[in-house]
């Protein structure tokens, strides 16, 4: 449980969190999102709160910096695309003040506007929206506000081309050795990867049933045109071919009741990460089987930066995990000890490579690995700290002194960027020559991908969760009233708190059994004026990564009170000093703020108060009142958080990646649970607060 700069104030204003919109909504074919166009551009707007909420914070592309206007009708935010660009779409990250009402808007000159989108009935959130409209400025015109406050939108993204028509449907197998996963299989020797191996020899057959289904990952968001399905034999008569932004909420983009097996071409739109066919009935007694399932996408499925973690198709390997690494200098010192050459092919995204702070932050900067071997060099995966490169090389080089560039921008975007490469090399080289900023070059990974060198195998990944997933731990609490928590279980945490908190952890009995089949955490104001609570970890007993978590819980419920559900790498034990460790927060809540809950994760690029998640608020409720489930539904892409099996926020690996930093969480966790009192969240308790206050815990479970 960790900082958070909010304001308390404005807390208190958290109106109801909408279900996130996805991008495939209806039965409409979503369109294409097309090129981010907002990000870092010129931005207005009618009024701001303050100073602290500017209109250039919803175009920053920080999730956890906002907008916010003065409190009146009407308001407007405005973004200058720098040229006349077509618009497809526009995503709307909105604060708790959100807008019932508004337009989006375009003009060429900044005078003129038209209208392209309209609503009366907005219900706040996340609003993606599919709208067609052409101009050099966009303008989002509230006219009717949700609350007494102003407008305010954590983030205004914008989405289209640069007066470009779109991508025609490419001829590349966008599906090719990506990730497969499917309802069931035949037997082992026809397994769900067998249908994207491009191999027509090789195939995945199911069990004999209906439903069945295939699902693809193709790693990031994409434009899909075409789809193509070679069946064997025992083939669908009906089923639908159908996308998801998230692999749970899927959009139908074809359906058929007279599926004619053999081999079917399909031309469809849509977008989406995950594709999947959806087999409702079978064609014959058997299950339903394909030699091969192809995806084809508008560009011919190359993935933009920031996409998938997965080596290139074909026989690439990741050549560059734990090979001898060089740099022009690096920082051992200050906010970077021991950011060493080698911490950028370590495999670890939570270690990084920095120059000095002493005589590094200069121009050029380079870092090279050496590979053991000449190798054929297909692509580069380079993470970025903020401190990124703007215009850089990669470089080959048979010796390690004659140098060869195979690629090179001007226009260095940060964050993650994948670049697909052709070059030849036993040496491989980033060659900066503009930094970003006034600091180094720095970076969380530099993955070499392709064939030859003399390859090192990097740790296996933790198992996926079987599907469905199957309770591998739990804890109901259902000891005598008084006793302690299960000592196989459960480690109790003494101490102090952390963030200005001002209980102290004990091991005495404020944690007990309360004979109803609860455990309780209780805080206590104690005789002498000090703060006494509990705090209780499984790090001794139960380490896990990847499943379904939740717990039913019925917070505490006060000024100054801080209850939590949430988890930490278990490698914070060994070492490895948060937040570089990683934190999940499955569920914090504020006392103060009643009708709200918070999920967040934390990782060294950003954590406390620039943590990554978003409110769930029920309006007019308080948590405390009654029991809530809160869980996690975890793997190695993405993290959906749900109260009450509400999904209401999705964090996505690539996503993550590509606009946040480095995904730390593919490692073991341990959960905790504690009943906070104070801190620089929410404050000190104060006249109101009532004492003893209960954390009431009703299970603890984790299925795999």
């Amino acid at each position: 449980m960790t900082n958070r700069r909010r304001s308390l104030i404005l807390a208190l204003v958290v109106t109801v969190l909408a279900s996130l919109v996805l991008a495939l909504n209806g039965n409409t074919p979503a369109k294409a999102a097309g090129t981010l166009l907002s990000q870092g551009r010129t931005a207005t707007s009618s009024s701001v709160e303050n100073a602290g909420t500017p209109a250039s914070a919803a175009v920053d592309g920080d999730a956890g910096t906002r907008w916010s206007s003065a409190a009146a009708d009407p308001q407007w935010i405005q973004v200058d695309l720098g040229a006349a660009s077509s618009i497809s779409q526009i995503t709307l990250n909105w604060e708790a003040a959100y807008a019932k009402a508004f337009q989006i808007q375009t003009s060429a000159n900044g005078t003129d506007w038209t209208s392209i989108y309209s609503t009366t009935t907005a219900t706040g959130g996340k609003q993606t929206l599919d709208v067609t409209g052409s101009g050099r400025y966009v303008r989002l015109t509230g006219t009717q506000r949700a609350t007494a406050y102003g407008y305010s939108l954590w983030e205004f993204q914008i989405f289209g081309g640069s007066g470009a028509t779109e991508a025609e449907c490419g001829r590349t197998n966008a599906a090719l050795n990506k990730p497969a996963s499917a309802s069931s299989t035949e037997n082992a020797g026809t397994p769900a990867s067998a249908a994207v191996d491009g191999d027509a020899g090789t195939r995945w057959s199911s069990a004999p049933g209906d439903p069945q289904w295939l699902r693809i990952d193709l790693g990031s968001r994409q434009t899909i045109c075409g789809v193509q399905l070679s069946w064997e034999a025992a083939y669908a008569k009906a089923y639908q071919i159908q996308a998801s932004t998230d692999g749970t909420d899927w959009t139908t983009l074809h359906s058929t009741t007279t599926g004619p097996g053999a081999t079917e071409l399909i031309t469809l739109t849509g977008t989406g990460r995950y594709v999947r066919v959806y087999s409702t009935a079978r064609a014959t007694e058997y299950g339903i089987s394909l030699w091969e399932f192809q995806v084809f996408t508008a560009g011919g499925g190359d993935v933009d930066p920031g996409g998938p973690t997965d080596p290139p198709p074909g026989d690439s390997v990741l050549l560059s995990y734990d090979k001898p690494a060089t740099a022009s200098t690096y920082q051992n010192a200050n906010s970077c000890v021991g950011c060493t050459p080698a911490k950028a092919f370590d495999h670890d995204p939570a270690t990084r490579w920095a120059t000095s702070d002493s005589d590094g932050w200069v121009d050029p900067g380079w870092i090279s690995v050496d590979l053991g071997a000449t190798a054929h060099i297909t692509q580069v995966v380079l993470q970025w700290d903020p401190a990124y490169a703007t215009a850089y090389q990669i470089q080959t080089s048979p010796d390690g002194t004659n140098w060869t560039s195979i690629y090179s921008t001007t226009t260095g975007k940060g964050f993650k960027e994948t670049l697909n490469v052709d070059g030849d090399g036993r040496y491989v080289r980033m060659y900066g020559t503009a930094r970003s900023n006034g600091y180094g070059y720095s970076l969380w990974g530099f993955d070499v991908y392709g064939t030859g060198g003399s390859p090192t195998p990097p740790p296996a990944a933790p198992p996926a969760p079987r599907n469905p997933p199957q309770l591998v731990w739990s804890d109901e609490f259902n000891g005598p009233a008084g006793t302690k928590p299960d000592t196989g279980k459960w480690t109790q945490d003494p101490g102090n708190g952390q963030n200005g908190e001002l209980e102290t952890y004990t091991n005495g009995d404020n944690t007990n059994m309360d004979g109803e089949g609860n455990l309780v955490i209780e805080a206590r104001k104690e005789a002498d004026g000090s703060y006494t609570s509990g705090r209780i970890n499984t790090s001794n007993h139960f380490n896990f990564a990847y499943g379904h978590v939740e717990a039913r819980i019925k917070v505490s419920g006060t000024q100054g009170l801080w209850p939590a559900f949430w988890m930490l790498g278990s490698n914070f034990n060994t070492g490895t000093p948060w937040p570089n460790s990683g934190e999940i927060d499955i569920m914090e809540h504020v006392g103060s703020v009643a009708d709200s809950v918070y999920s967040t994760l934390h990782a060294p690029a950003y954590y406390g108060g620039n943590g990554y998640g978003a409110p769930y608020t029920l309006a007019g409720k308080d948590f405390a009142s009654d029991f809530h489930v809160y869980a996690v539904d975890w793997d190695a892409d993405h993290m959906t958080f749900s109260v009450d099996g509400n999904a209401f926020f999705t964090a996505d690996k690539s996503t993550v990646e590509a606009t946040q930093g480095p995904w730390v969480y593919d490692h073991p966790f341990y959960i905790i649970l504690n009943n906070a009192v104070g801190g620089d969240w929410p404050g000190s308790p104060d006249a109101s607060t009532v004492f003893p206050q209960r954390m009431l815990i009703d299970y603890v479970r984790v299925s795999q």
